[in-house]
């Protein structure tokens, strides 16, 4: 069984007092062995991003919701990973009902 839940499509990258709208990737996990919930993914690249410091401290907001996360690491393609904990910036099943589309 797969238990990862996610989101792909636009979100808006907030870096300090900007905004820059991207494309995500991202995927997310309950870990049990610490109790969060564990979210992580890839911004698209894009020049505005690509210049930015990393490690940075950054909210990302989707049409599903914001949550604050960390950027890092740029992947051969120049996309930026991006990870965080708790409540992620996309919706995710909070009951079997919603696991299992009841």
């Amino acid at each position: 069984m797969d238990d990862e839940e996610g989101y792909t499509g636009p979100a808006t990258l907030i870096v300090d007092e900007s905004e820059v709208d991207v494309t995500v990737t991202l995927r997310g996990q309950f870990e049990p062995i610490d109790g969060l919930y564990h979210w992580y993914g890839r911004i698209n690249a894009d020049e505005r991003v690509r210049r930015l410091a990393v490690p940075k401290a950054v909210v990302l907001r989707t049409p599903e919701g914001a949550a604050s996360g960390q950027l890092s690491d740029p992947d051969t393609w120049g996309r930026l990973r991006i990870t965080g904990t708790g409540r992620p910036p996309f919706a995710v099943a909070t009951s079997l009902a919603d696991v299992e589309g009841s």
